[in-house]
């Protein structure tokens, strides 16, 4: 290890806790709440389809705020926040000499049982899948020097995206002046993935929850292929996670003061242009009529989310530096120290509210009330994550994963606390 490393890892590990990594995490929990509330009351086929357009003007005004705010922004802020864990986690193990990389694997192997068991038994949105075999691949970048992680990470996220604005450039100078004719193929194709929806709406709306298993395994099958495309932005995110807990601009925000300026007064509002001129060219995409549009627009928003998320993250740490920021805020970190816990706590009270083995409120729940539900759950998550942490040191499925990590379950009580 260099010189360099070495002082950098006794940076980071000098800082037990990070409690500013713990209000974002809790932010993040309630953004991607806001996004995945959605599609617990439509089918996860029509992700990627923009905006319901049958919805009342309220209603379509909200989803429209929420997408140019909120969709694709919140899981992007987690994956900064994973790569400063796998960042602040190397740092530790390098400090003490432990073996991280035995560490890391079964840490990532753990995730992946988790995520498996979400993405089948639970909701077949699940996240957790792809963080954790980008966790195993970051493992390749450990030992770079902290800039190169994040010219790494900005290249694997911004290369793709720039791929596809010339794509849909191409597109629109070839474009013929008359459609072509209908491919009894793409036909075919078509009346698959009509029979397929059909099918995920009738599992969800009103089947059984075995019904609704079969459908997820099926929807984890046949999607497999684009969690392997998400897991190059995905790692891209992690790395420039780690690129900004190593340089130090978490830990020490009034040393980076020029960075994270740029960050809130420069970037931030960058991405919210980039976002509204993608919002401008559609919302609702029409990718086989109009492929062309739809690209374009959602290339420029997947430009804007990390830029946006970036932002985002500035403006908390800047409000965490103010007595008001750090005592209104400060009250979502227990719920960002279980963020797992909450997470999947959260797909299971969706899918119980909306699925058919549930209440069996599919299609009946107006966007407005979704986005209220989500903020009453959240306000309920938080004060349940006080109330747990006052009593135990994680949540529950941190206690698994920690153990998975280390191979021993760690103590919950306070009292019998000992250092892993």
């Amino acid at each position: 290890m260099t010189q360099s490393h070495q002082g950098e890892s006794k940076q980071v590990a000098a800082t037990a806790r990070l409690p500013s990594l713990d209000v974002l995490r809790g932010l993040a929990l309630l953004g991607i709440a806001l996004m995945n509330v959605e599609y617990f009351d439509r089918p996860l086929s029509d992700m990627g389809q923009g905006l319901e357009p049958s919805q009342s003007p309220a209603d379509y005004a909200l989803s429209w705020l929420v997408y140019v705010f909120v969709q694709g922004k919140f899981w992007i802020l987690f994956a900064l926040l994973f790569g400063m864990g796998f960042a602040l986690m190397d740092a530790r193990m390098r400090a003490t000499g432990r073996d991280f990389r035995a560490i890391h694997a079964r840490r990532a192997a753990g995730l992946l049982a988790i995520g498996l068991l979400h993405a089948l038994l639970i909701w077949a949105g699940d996240i957790l899948v792809s963080y954790a075999i980008g966790a195993f691949l970051l493992l390749w970048f450990r030992n770079m020097d902290p800039d190169r992680q994040g010219r790494w990470g900005a290249a694997l996220y911004g290369v793709p995206c720039l791929a596809l604005l010339l794509m849909a450039w191409s597109m629109s100078a070839l474009e013929p002046s008359t459609p072509a004719a209908a491919d009894p193929a793409e036909t075919a194709r078509r009346a698959v993935e009509q029979s397929r929806r059909a099918a995920e709406i009738a599992a969800y709306s009103s089947g059984s929850w075995w019904e609704a298993v079969q459908v997820r395994a099926r929807y984890f099958i046949e999607h497999f292929d684009e969690t392997l495309v998400f897991e190059v932005f995905a790692l891209g995110m992690f790395l420039v996670g780690a690129w900004l807990l190593r340089i130090g601009a978490i830990a020490n925000p009034d040393m980076h003061a020029r960075l994270h300026g740029g960050l809130r007064w420069i970037v931030l509002p960058a991405g919210l242009l980039l976002a509204l001129a993608s919002a401008s060219i559609a919302v609702r995409f029409d990718w086989e009529n109009d492929g062309t549009r739809s690209l374009l627009a959602t290339s420029l928003m997947l430009l804007a989310a990390p830029l946006m998320s970036l932002g985002y993250l500035a403006w908390t740490i800047r409000a965490l530096r103010t007595s008001t920021g750090a005592r209104v805020l400060g009250t979502l970190a227990p719920a960002g120290r279980m963020a797992l816990s909450n997470y999947l706590l959260q797909s299971v009270v969706g899918t119980l509210v909306f699925y058919g083995y549930g209440l069996g409120l599919w299609g009946q729940v107006p966007r407005r009330w979704q986005v209220c539900g989500v903020f009453v759950v959240f306000a309920l998550q938080v004060l349940a994550s006080h109330w747990w942490l006052a009593r135990f040191r994680y949540g529950p499925v941190e206690w698994l994963w920690r153990a998975c990590s280390y191979g021993r379950f760690p103590p919950m009580r306070p009292a019998a606390a000992h250092s892993l």
